[in-house]
Formats: structure tokens, sequence, C-alpha cells
């Protein structure tokens, strides 16, 4: 099936007022259980390449972008292709020639007004080659390199008024909010403030992304969706699911050296992963 783009799979999802999953890819098992965990749940998806990912393949994106291109055309599902927490402007830029519909520009370690800059910029160059671009204002915490952050510390949250203003300023398509989620975390135990998600909603006129959401409880998923949350991000959860089924083949099979035999029961943990956080969204 063709590619389809962020844009569209949010507009779409906005208007059912339900929300929309997307995806970590790290590598090529990845994307294919999320294409096989979407097309289970009879559920579009999206499937996210981050500046961390792009890293781990030696700082080239077209091999891995191509490759999860090629698996999102392959499947049954209809599949998009993000390039996700870019900071650097030249892979920001590399997103075009490889198909990429939407990127999130992740200026949100700058100052405000820096932070608006970029983003502005980043905009007019994605508007320019039909990129939708999704950035983020609040602090999420929790990203590789950074310190520890507590995602209810005074002055993390997402400011309606302050947010209203950035994406006039910006142009930006989606807003990524800091809500009380964090990335990376391996349990399921945040809680959200939901009040300010729908304070978050009415103030602006863009699509809210809840970033971290390894981290958060399946009913507070469904109240967030509840409250205005259009596109709901999971990475850690699929790692979480890909090394448990191969540690435990490992253990089960120490002498074991053939990588297929723990990649195909880690490959489909991550698929019921993906399936599970699709059916929440149903």
């Amino acid at each position: 099936m063709p590619l389809t783009t962020t844009g569209e799979l949010m507009a779409e999802a906005r208007a059912a007022r339900t929300a929309v999953a997307a995806f970590n890819v790290i590598t090529l098992e990845h994307a294919e259980a999320i294409a096989t965990g979407a097309e289970r749940a009879d559920r579009p998806a999206i499937l996210q390449l981050s500046e961390n990912a792009v890293k781990f393949h030696g700082g080239r994106l077209q091999a891995i972008a191509a490759a999860t291109s090629a698996v999102a055309r392959a499947s049954g599902a209809r599949l998009a292709l993000h390039l996700d927490h870019v900071t650097d402007p030249d892979l920001l830029r590399s997103a075009h020639p490889e198909g990429i519909g939407s990127v999130m520009f992740d200026a949100s370690r700058l100052p405000y007004a820096e932070n608006v800059k970029a983003t502005a910029e980043a905009v007019r160059w994605g508007h320019e080659r039909g990129i939708w671009i999704e950035a983020e204002l609040g602090k999420v915490g929790g990203k590789e390199g950074e310190p520890p952050l507590d995602a209810h510390a005074p002055g993390v949250r997402t400011d309606p008024a302050e947010a209203a203003a950035y994406v006039a300023d910006t142009g930006v398509d989606a807003l990524a909010v800091a809500v009380g989620s964090s990335h990376a975390m391996t349990e399921r135990t945040a809680a959200l403030d939901h009040e300010l998600i729908a304070a978050l909603k009415e103030a602006v006129p863009v699509p809210l992304v809840l970033h971290g959401s390894s981290g958060v409880p399946d009913q507070e998923i469904r109240a967030a969706v509840a409250a205005g949350m259009v596109k709901i991000n999971v990475g850690t959860a699929l790692n979480t699911a890909f090394t448990g089924a191969a540690r435990a083949f490992l253990e089960a099979h120490p002498s074991a050296v053939d990588p297929r035999k723990y990649l195909v029961p880690a490959r489909e943990a991550m698929a019921g992963t993906v399936a599970h956080f699709l059916g929440l969204l149903g």
C-alpha cells in the first residue's frame, strides 16, 4: 500500500475524536513489528525514526529510511513515515529526499525566543516542501543525554497561553506538550494532567502530541485521548518487549548463536505491543 502522511492520519483522527499512535523504529525488526501490529489491529500507524536512531545507524538516514519505507509500502495497513526529535538542521533537510512526510523539530532545549525562531525557520522550510512539522513546548524529560527531570516539577508543564502564542508565532502543524509523561519510562506509572490537556486543546488550533506514552497506563492514555491528545508516541515499550523476549529465549537456549532464533520471538513481542496500544485508540 502506498505511504500515507502523518498530516492525513492526524486530520482523520482529530475529526473522529480519537488518536493515531506513532512507534519508534530502531531496527528493521521494529519496522516489521509495527506493520504487523497495525495489520492485526486494523488501524493506521506512524513509523518514527528518531535522530538517536539515525545516529545508531552511523548518522546515515538513507538506508534505514528506505528499509522502513519498503516495509510500510508492503504492508496492508495505512502507514506514515516520520522523523522524530530532530535537533540537527542538516538531518531535517535530509528528510525530503527520503520521502518522509513529517518531522518533529525539537528546539525545546533552547530558550523560548530561540526556540520560536529556530522552529519557525524549520516550519518555513518544511512547508515549502510539503513536510508537516511538529514541535515541542515544555519539558517532557527523559531524553537520552539529558539529566533526570521530574515530570511534576514546577515550570515543567506546558502553559496554555504560552502554547497559543508559540503556535501562532511558529506556524507548527502539531504541538508536543508536557503534561506528566516522560521519555524512556520502563514502568507504566505516569499520571497525566487531564485538565491541562483539555485546556491546551482549547488554547491551540493544532493537534496535541503525547510523548513518553510507554510509561502511561492504559486508562490514562484513553483519558488523554478523550481530553484532546491526537498523536500518541510509543518507543520504550517496544524495546522492553523486544529485549524481554530475546533475553527469555537466550536464557532458555544458552548455546544458540543464530540471531534469527531470538529475533523471531522478539519481533513477535513487539508486534503484540503495537497491537495493544492501537487497540486502546479504537
